[in-house]
C-alpha cells in the first residue's frame, strides 16, 4: 500500500502524543500519551491488515522521507519500504512496550459544555502562553460569555489573555494543560465533561482527540 500525505501528517501528530505506537487492522489510527492524559483516533484511507508495532514513530516516518512515493508492505516480522529500487526493511516492535489505548471505545461521562475554538483561537493561546509563560490555558464560563484565557490560576494578580469563544448560561472553569493540546491545525467542536474530561472533534477531518481536565478545574 502507499500511505498517503493525510497519512503521514496524523503519523507525525501521533508522533508528538507518543514516541511509539500500535496500529490495529483495520482504517483507524489510535495512540494514547504515557501519561494517559491525551487519546486520539483518526480514520485513515488505507487499511492495516495486521497488528504494527512501531517502538520510534519519528524514526519510521524518517525512513519513508528516505524512499519517497515508497510502497509500504506488512510483512511478518517487518515494514518493508521500497520504491522497487530501494528497500528499508524496518522492523516490528514488541507490542509490550508500547503505551496504547485500550481496545474499548472511550465516551464522554457527560457533556457539560460544548463550544467552537477555531485555528486562530488555539494558535493564538498557545502564543500567549508562550509569551507570558504560563502553562496553563482555561475554558471560563461566568453566565454570560465564554472566554478562552492564559493566566496564573494560583495567582489572581498575574498577567492574562483572554479570547471571546461564545456564550453560556453556566458558570465554569475547566483547566487544561497548554502542552497537552497538541491538535491537528484546524477548528473544532469542544466539547468538555465536568468529569474532567474534554474531547475536541476536528471539521476538517475525521479526526479526535480526548484530553484531560486538571482536577482543580470547576463546574457550578
Amino acid at each position: 500500500m502507499f500511505l498517503s500525505a493525510d497519512t503521514v501528517q496524523v503519523l507525525k501528530n501521533l508522533s508528538t502524543i507518543n514516541q511509539s505506537v500500535l496500529i490495529k487492522p483495520g482504517k483507524r489510527l489510535r495512540s494514547m500519551s504515557i501519561m494517559k492524559n491525551i487519546l486520539v483516533e483518526a480514520d485513515i484511507t488505507e487499511e492495516f491488515t495486521r497488528d504494527v508495532a512501531i517502538y520510534d514513530l519519528n524514526q519510521f516516518l524518517n525512513c519513508l522521507s528516505l524512499i519517497p512515493g515508497a510502497e509500504v508492505n506488512l510483512e511478518e516480522n517487518s515494514i518493508e519500504i521500497s520504491d522497487g529500487s530501494n528497500t528499508i526493511e524496518y522492523r516490528y516492535s514488541d507490542p509490550s512496550v508500547i503505551t496504547a489505548p485500550p481496545d474499548k471505545q472511550l465516551t464522554l461521562p457527560s457533556e457539560d459544555v460544548c463550544v467552537v475554538l477555531s485555528e486562530e483561537h488555539l494558535d493564538t493561546v498557545k502564543k500567549a502562553a508562550a509569551v507570558l509563560q504560563i502553562p496553563d490555558v482555561s475554558l471560563i464560563g461566568d453566565s454570560k460569555e465564554i472566554r478562552l484565557t492564559v493566566r496564573d490560576k494560583k495567582n489572581s494578580g498575574s498577567n492574562a489573555y483572554s479570547i471571546l469563544v461564545g456564550e453560556t448560561d453556566q458558570v465554569f472553569a475547566a483547566h487544561i494543560k497548554v502542552e497537552n493540546l497538541k491538535v491537528l491545525p484546524g477548528d473544532y467542536d469542544v466539547i468538555v465533561s465536568s468529569k474532567n474530561l474534554a474531547k475536541f472533534t476536528s471539521h476538517s477531518r475525521p479526526v479526535s482527540y480526548f484530553i484531560a481536565i486538571e482536577p482543580d478545574s470547576s463546574f457550578n
